[in-house]
């Protein structure tokens, strides 16, 4: 473990494998920093990989780990992974996926030089109004259903509301989520994720000032909504690659790790690999 202290003295934990130009990971929900261990099992044979444990994941901060409720913000999540790219030491690359995505475009703004490049997958990002709608329609009534012992019911209005799947993918999913211990315990972090988001608004005019070559990731079966975002980011942001991953959706990097490491891959070897 590579272990470092925030900006405001939180303890930050990340897994550290691999030796080699460093690559850093900033995973989706319901992660509590172990979900992209087969991408970077991949891609720690030619580089240093860093994967963090997530702040907003860290039951251990929170004031009620089953009900969650008290959500870091944003801003905080990006001091955690500048400690990390501080303590590395070196510019790196940056991987980013959903609420961890936004994470990473956040990190990318606040300090580019840090940064030699970044594959972004598929962010939850807000790209317009009405920001009250994740808390009309998801996040009040998914609390009341965590509050009412139903984690399935709360996770399926999440998936319903946030990442718009349909309702006969959304039960299932949601239910899957709870029945499985180590994601039923996050249910309440994930929600507490979109809080963040939600409070972080539109940012859009902001990603447009990244410079560094950037990676758009995406599946052509994912959601219509995170297609959407994705488009929003793209139209805006100045060096920009699009990369849609036939067949693939937001799960591709569990299904099909080694092809989204490639994605990270063939980036690292334009960014990380020039003579100096």
């Amino acid at each position: 473990m590579l272990t470092t202290i925030s900006a405001d003295g939180t303890d930050v934990r990340a897994y550290d494998e691999g030796q080699g130009p460093a690559i850093v990971m900033l995973g989706p929900g319901l992660d509590e920093g172990t979900r992209c261990k087969r991408i970077a099992a991949i891609l720690a044979g030619r580089h240093r990989v860093v994967r963090l444990h997530r702040r907003q994941y860290r039951r251990d901060l929170k004031a009620d780990p089953k009900l969650g409720g008290s959500p870091c913000t944003i801003a905080q999540e990006v001091e955690d992974a500048l400690s990390v790219v501080r303590a590395i030491g070196e510019p790196v690359l940056l991987y980013g996926h959903s609420d961890g995505a936004v994470v990473a475009l956040e990190v990318l703004a606040a300090s580019p030089s840090s940064f030699a490049g970044a594959v972004i997958f598929e962010p939850a990002a807000v790209i317009g109004p009405p920001l009250e709608s994740s808390y009309s329609h998801v996040i009040t009534p998914a609390r009341a259903a965590l509050a009412a012992g139903r984690p399935a019911k709360a996770m399926t209005i999440f998936l319903q509301g946030c990442v718009g799947l349909p309702r006969r993918q959304a039960v299932p999913a949601g239910l899957a989520s709870a029945l499985v211990p180590k994601y039923r315990r996050l249910i309440p972090c994930q929600l507490d994720a979109q809080d963040a988001l939600d409070r972080l608004g539109v940012r859009l005019d902001t990603y447009a000032t990244i410079e560094v070559p950037v990676v758009l990731l995406g599946g052509d079966r994912s959601p219509a909504n995170i297609t959407q975002r994705l488009d929003a980011i793209e139209r805006v942001m100045p060096h920009t690659e699009r990369v849609v991953m036939r067949g693939r959706d937001h799960g591709a990097d569990l299904k099909h790790p080694k092809q989204v490491a490639a994605v990270i891959e063939e980036l690292a070897g334009k960014v990380l690999h020039r003579p100096r």
